[in-house]
């Protein structure tokens, strides 16, 4: 057991995070810290914490986890070098990695070590303390991306930790994960905010959105999601993002030559392509997919 875990960020994850570790008695005492009063006051009502606190209380922490959005990842990382100590693991759940790893050596120079970077593949669309469960990370990848700088013994902490909370591991590279999920997780983001947005900039929006019914629900459904965080993680991981749209417009392209074609041939095979990619993605079908270069 923990003795006392402090969470700096206690909304969705931070807030899961929290609950996770007291539905297993993983911590005797989670402080939490947040800029937001209302959030701090959900994440005590729904006991995701037992009191609030600040970045003076991580002084003797076992565990520090970082739930901020990832251009905020710097700023929180100086504010609390002052009161890490020997003993203090950090952690943070951002959804890029490159610029944090980044972050944390800029920031806490010595003690770079004592952070192992984490990106849980877990949450939704809504946010906010009052949208956590106890059982957000059960049967989901955590990817970790250890530095360098990292002990053995602290990335293996980190990993059990995580697996307590019923999660399963991954460790690769921060670049590998940035490039990974660049395309699978913010590039439909993107695409999502896109899409709602221009359909509601037109004039007649509304009829658009009166008619709009479970297709357009599910793939809108995390345009839903934190605009903050969504703004940050898309400038911190802009190449590899800029990269994956590039491609996704080439494709996009292929498709219209082929509409305007009436190329019904193309337009069947790529659906079909498609259809099959995703039902064999489903059931874990891996070993149908190229893997060249992971």
């Amino acid at each position: 057991m923990l003795n006392k875990v402090v969470i700096v960020g206690v909304g969705l994850i931070g807030a899961a995070f929290a609950l996770a570790l007291k539905r297993g008695n993983g911590a005797r005492t989670v402080i939490g810290i947040d800029r937001d009063a209302a959030t701090l006051a959900q994440a005590l009502a729904c006991g995701a914490i037992d009191r609030q606190g600040s970045m003076a209380d991580a002084n003797d922490a076992d565990l520090v986890v970082l739930a901020v959005p990832v251009r905020q990842m710097g700023n929180a990382l100086l504010a609390l070098r002052p009161f890490i100590a020997a003993h203090t693991l950090i952690i943070d759940v951002g959804s890029t990695k490159q610029d944090v790893c980044a972050a944390a050596r800029a920031a806490l120079d010595v003690c770079a070590g004592q952070f192992v970077p984490c990106h849980p593949i877990a949450g939704g669309e809504r946010h906010g303390p009052l949208a956590a469960s106890a059982e957000m990370f059960v049967g989901k990848n955590v990817v970790m991306t250890p530095l360098a700088e990292n002990f053995a013994s602290n990335i293996q902490a980190v990993a059990d930790i995580w697996r307590q909370l019923g999660a399963h591991v991954i460790i690769m590279t921060a670049a590998a994960h940035d490039a990974v999920f660049a395309a699978v997780s913010h590039l439909p983001h993107m695409l999502a905010f896109a899409l709602v947005d221009e359909l509601a900039s037109r004039p007649n929006a509304r009829v658009f959105f009166e008619h709009a019914a479970s297709g357009f629900r599910d793939f809108t459904r995390i345009a839903s999601s934190s605009p903050e965080m969504w703004r940050d993680v898309a400038l911190n991981n802009r190449d590899a993002l800029l990269a994956e749209l590039d491609a996704y417009l080439a494709r996009a392209t292929r498709l219209r030559q082929s509409l305007a074609e009436a190329n019904d041939a193309e337009l069947f095979a790529m659906m079909q392509r498609a259809q099959q990619a995703r039902a064999q993605w489903l059931t874990g079908q891996f070993e149908h997919f190229r893997d060249d270069a992971a």
